[in-house]
């Protein structure tokens, strides 16, 4: 113990002779940890952002499209067939023990206006089990009720960007808007949701019963007036969408009568899938980030190695004296190796500090989430004094095995 003390007073002291040249060796290892820090940060954050875009969407959600047919050989994409009823939704939620509800879905975008104000918008008509599937809370008076859907009233409920755009800070409850000419009354206003994981803005939306969007606005399908664009399922918990997922697909075949040779004429999207594959393109990311920072690491390395050559030639001298005073082996050893792991660590935790910094000024200016974990620190002062001890041992033994005659004797 009181060899390695001695040591690191002897490292410190050598370091300080030479204040500008070990502050620039240290750079490398300040950038390399540093880059390390807030790329993990970047990573951390992407995943933090994924998980509450799961929370915002739910991750029990199936997607169910219509399409997807084979005619003449040819295979039909997604959405280019109208296979999907209101009579598809209200049996999913009635036959299927795995499936808490599902809800139809019609969509259309149109510009509404309110006053000398207007904004364009997408509209959702559908019933009020909507709210439910995707877990959407009505922030400002009440959501509209089934004697609504089943009347076709006309009555809206507005997404927080739509309500801002068109009311700014104007309570909308109980107001008159227009789509398409027809008036409209806003019974509420929903919470904020944020941005989906596709980078769209979840509050940029009317809903709307979905007999009145049918019959007044968006339009009924010419070939079914029962038609749909989606349907929405909400699995009873996240165990079970596997299965509410092969549920749904059974009785859609049999309801859409397709022989057991024949292609599904729509397609479901497990949210699930859609978020791990997110999930693991993002952890990719990551990887391939810190393997480009931790690139600047061994730069630093090869710095540390190259001054530590430097030094032992400078004090080949010094060697030579602490030899003949009897210093062994292992204490010229440990002298060096000690001043190159001196270095590497005060350089990581300059890093520590400049990649904390740099991770929040990522995160005010270009609004991206970051997380600097404790965990991703302490691995980078780990590293950075590892390539001390890699980088810094050649010198130091080189330092240790010189002939004490021949280094009395430099000059």
């Amino acid at each position: 113990m009181k060899r390695f003390q001695s040591a690191l007073r002897i490292a410190f002291r050598a370091l300080q002779v030479n204040k500008l040249r070990s502050a620039l060796t240290m750079l490398g290892i300040v950038i390399g940890v540093a880059a390390v820090i807030a790329t993990a940060a970047i990573g951390s954050g992407a995943k933090v952002s994924i998980q509450r875009q799961i929370a915002s969407i739910g991750s029990n959600i199936i997607i169910v499209l219509p399409g997807s047919l084979t005619s003449s050989g040819m295979r039909m994409g997604t959405g280019n067939a109208i296979t999907l009823t209101e009579s598809d939704a209200r049996d999913l939620s009635q036959q299927c023990p795995d499936i808490a509800r599902a809800v139809p879905v019609v969509r259309g975008g149109a510009q509404v206006v309110y006053e000398n104000s207007n904004w364009a918008t997408i509209l959702f008509g559908t019933t009020p089990g909507f709210l439910d599937v995707r877990d959407v809370s009505v922030a400002e008076g009440a959501p509209f009720t089934q004697q609504d859907v089943e009347s076709a009233s006309k009555v809206a409920l507005l997404g927080p960007t739509v309500a801002t755009n068109l009311f700014g800070d104007v309570d909308p409850v109980g107001r008159s808007i227009r789509i398409k000419n027809v008036p409209f009354t806003i019974v509420g206003v929903l919470a904020r949701k944020g941005q989906s994981p596709t980078g769209q803005d979840q509050d940029d939306l009317i809903l709307l019963p979905i007999s009145t969007a049918k019959r007044k606005v968006i339009g009924i399908k010419s070939a079914n007036a029962d038609a749909v664009d989606a349907i929405m399922i909400q699995a009873k918990s996240t165990g079970r969408i596997d299965a509410a997922e092969d549920e749904a697909r059974a009785l859609l075949r049999q309801r859409h009568h397709l022989a057991p040779s024949e292609d599904d004429d729509f397609s479901l999207r497990n949210m699930q899938e859609i978020f791990a594959a997110q999930a693991a393109s993002s952890r990719i990311l990551s990887i391939m980030l810190a393997a480009v920072a931790s690139v600047s690491l061994i730069v630093g390395g090869i710095g540390i190695m190259n001054i530590m050559l430097v030094s032992v030639r400078e004090r080949t001298r010094e060697i030579g004296l602490r030899q003949a005073v009897g210093a062994k082996t292992r204490d010229i050893l440990m002298q060096f190796l000690v001043e190159a792991v001196t270095l590497s660590i005060a350089g990581g935790c300059a890093g520590v500090v400049l990649g904390i910094g740099a991770s929040f000024l990522i995160s005010a200016i270009a609004g991206w989430s970051t997380v600097v974990s404790i965990g991703a620190v302490m691995l980078a002062v780990f590293f950075s004094a590892l390539v001390g001890i890699a980088f810094g041992y050649y010198p130091a033994r080189k330092a240790a095995y010189l002939d004490p005659i021949v280094a009395l004797r430099a000059e």
